[in-house]
């Protein structure tokens, strides 16, 4: 486990060795992810996939989250400085991380080129950041590229169950991050806003020209196929992978199947 300072603030970076000479895997977590919640369940995924495609891996928790320094005020006005938002979240933020934070994180890495494999608001950052760097490939785990009605209900469910002395969500929480509540509301806050019921990528994702590998669980409790639909149209070359038997969380609830598809996937790739 390592720490990068980005205009300073400090950000939560593991490693997983592997063969140099093929493009890393960076791996990009949920709403409520962070560097150690990619191994639960006795699971450990991303070391797994490593292993499987001989390539080395990144992890890295996102400002707020796991080990990372807190936002500034995170249920505060929203404020900018530099690369860094501060404040309460704005519709942008997976915008910013896509944009401003991972290309400066990579760069501080020495990555160029990686394949990014995101979770949730993780694979939406993904999205966006192919859509205006080069990467070698993208796995984008139940992506969000527009809101949905059904992941509105899930998280202000979520916000229930944060609240709640009984439910135990923000115990669970509290082992995998530095400042619970920080992490909670900066994803919670800027979802259940009015604001954010206009996101949409859709056309973002018309300039990904990277290939991609679109993953998404039948039973997902956070979105639908319309998600990977609207992907496809705006990017023909994308494959596929709907998993029975699976909710949000593919890498969790069906690992093997994602890892077979995602070997497979980055077998074409250079």
């Amino acid at each position: 486990m390592k720490r990068v300072e980005i205009e300073g603030v400090g950000l939560e970076v593991a490693h997983i060795p592997g063969t140099a000479e093929r493009a890393p895997l960076v791996f990009l977590h949920e709403g409520l992810g962070s560097v150690a919640m990619w191994n639960q369940r006795g699971q450990h995924w991303p070391a797994d996939l490593c292993a499987a495609t001989g390539r080395a891996g990144w992890l890295y928790s996102r400002r707020g989250y796991g080990q990372s320094d807190p936002v500034t005020d995170v249920r505060g006005p929203p404020d900018r400085q530099g690369r860094w938002h501060t404040g309460r979240h704005e519709p942008d933020y997976m915008h910013r991380e896509a944009w401003d934070v991972l290309p400066e994180l990579l760069n501080k890495l020495g990555i160029a080129r990686p394949v990014l494999i995101g979770h949730s608001d993780g694979a939406t950052i993904a999205l966006l950041h192919a859509s205006r760097h080069a990467v070698t490939g993208c796995v984008a785990m139940a992506p969000h590229v527009f809101i949905e009605d059904i992941a509105l209900r899930a998280i202000a469910q979520a916000r229930t169950m944060y609240e709640s002395e009984t439910a135990g969500l923000r115990q669970r929480l509290a082992r995998y991050h530095a400042d619970v509540d920080n992490a909670f509301w900066q994803w919670n806050d800027v979802w259940l806003s009015e604001a954010f019921r206009h996101f949409d990528i859709r056309s973002e994702c018309r300039t990904i020209t990277a290939p991609l590998l679109l993953v998404q669980g039948l039973s997902d409790e956070y979105g639908t196929m319309a998600q990977l639909d609207e992907i496809a149209r705006a990017a023909p070359q994308a494959r596929r992978l709907e998993l029975p038997d699976c909710g949000h969380s593919p890498h969790r609830d069906q690992p093997a199947a994602l890892t077979r598809a995602t070997v497979d996937f980055l077998s074409g790739l250079p």
